[in-house]
């Protein structure tokens, strides 16, 4: 069973083609990170992935299932969730809402329950200490204790990109789509950051799709690297193979730039 892959993928956007013939596969448990310079299809295949636009051309098959078609609601339901590169939170909210709205898909109490939740022994009242339960595992993951009850809006930029990563671990996902996941920050969050890619990676054992313009971070935690331009695919492959391919190194690293090195 193929767990994902995009074949053959294109959009076009009044008569620019955003994507041209984009395939590529991700392997269950990786790292695959997509590169390219500002402009070249990076976000809009994101928006494809999960729903927000649909693609003229090709087929996105998530373990078997074509995801084309389907609203964002549904591409969640079935397990893929999302960053994004500019942050999408109730800014009004704090912590800890914001990320139990994570669990929506998971709650299971309708209109009528949740309209008479009498105490926590009701059916909706357990099931609410669920997932708040769940909810507080991953504010322990992600370090969230000390801005749990904080609103949104008055949290540092960086801690508001990682309340957006807790967001979506609660929705439990197969496979993560991250957005730019390190843009804005300072050196110590974008360690932090890297840190904790890993461990979902290693420990929750979830995939991981990533666009990040960060090279050095890119080049260390990637197995995988599929690099765009223009909408069209440059190369793909592993990091070591990726930064030494001379179209790479003249069109996205710099043609100065000594073949094999970080830049």
């Amino acid at each position: 069973m193929t767990f994902f892959e995009i074949r053959h993928l294109s959009i076009s956007f009044g008569g620019l083609r955003a994507l041209n013939d984009i395939c590529f596969e991700v392997q269950k448990g990786e790292i695959f990170a997509i590169i390219g310079p500002n402009g070249a299809g990076k976000t809009t295949l994101f928006n494809c992935i999960n729903g927000i636009y649909r693609p003229e051309e090709g087929e996105i098959l998530f373990k078997d299932q074509q995801l084309e078609r389907k609203r964002p609601d549904k591409v969640a339901r079935l397990g893929i969730a999302r960053t994004f590169q500019n942050i999408e939170l109730f800014r009004h909210m704090n912590t800890m809402e914001n990320i139990m709205l994570g669990r929506h898909n998971h709650l299971k109490t309708g209109l009528f329950h949740g309209a008479f939740m009498w105490g926590k022994r009701s059916f909706a009242g357990k099931e609410e200490t669920k997932h708040r339960r769940r909810v507080e595992e991953i504010i322990d993951f992600l370090d969230l204790h000390a801005v749990r009850n904080q609103i949104v809006a008055a949290l540092p930029y960086g801690v508001q990109k990682v309340v957006e990563l807790a967001r979506a671990l609660a929705t439990e996902p197969e496979l993560l789509l991250l957005d730019e996941p390190c843009a804005g920050m300072n050196s110590e969050e974008k360690q932090d950051m890297i840190f904790w890619i890993k461990d979902i990676q290693d420990l929750l054992g979830i995939t991981i799709l990533l666009i990040e313009h960060d090279m050095n971070m890119v080049m260390d935690i990637s197995d995988r690297i599929l690099v765009i331009n223009f909408g069209r695919t440059v190369t793909q492959g592993s990091p070591d193979m990726v930064q030494k391919h001379p179209e790479v190194i003249r069109a996205y690293l710099g043609e100065d730039m000594e073949v094999g090195s970080h830049p």
